[in-house]
């Protein structure tokens, strides 16, 4: 063993070893957002969009676009895009109503980032895939009808 790689070695064991002993290594939980366990836990798309969004109101919209193939060869991955032409989106989120579980992906847009998000998800069987964006006091919505050929969620 070289000498020169052995000092740097122990110089580096022990500049670990009184971090740790002065406690500047100790271990912390980090979270990147809180999890919504509700909605991941409904079992309709309905209960799964309150728990998301509350009480908000969903109307439909002709602002929101949805990219997904009308036919989906392995339900286990199937591509999403959706965007919107609304300017103040707050989030944006992707239900499959025929899912077990229906709430299958969101996120929060940041102020001014766009609302363009893509996505690849699970599905069981042919259904109804909903886009929901948060924008204006108001929650808004698109549907997309995927077939799928071989189910993704134990199909």
């Amino acid at each position: 063993m070289k000498r020169r790689v052995f000092l740097k070695g122990s110089f580096a064991a022990g500049t670990i070893a009184v971090a740790a002993a002065a406690g500047l290594l100790t271990p912390r939980r980090l979270l990147a957002a809180s999890w919504p366990e509700t909605a991941f836990g409904a079992k309709n798309e309905s209960d799964a969009v309150k728990a998301l969004f509350g009480d908000t109101p969903v109307v439909d919209s002709d602002a929101i676009s949805i990219k997904a193939p009308l036919q989906a060869e392995n339900g286990a991955v199937v591509p999403i895009k959706a965007w919107t032409s609304l300017s103040d989106a707050e989030s944006i989120a992707i239900v499959v109503e025929k899912n077990p579980a229906p709430w299958a992906t969101s996120v929060d847009v940041m102020p001014g980032a766009g609302g363009l998000y893509s996505t690849r998800i699970k599905m069981g069987q042919t259904s109804p895939v909903t886009c929901y964006v948060k924008a204006g006091g108001k929650v808004h919505k698109a549907a997309h009808v995927v077939k799928v050929t071989v189910g993704g969620c134990g199909g």
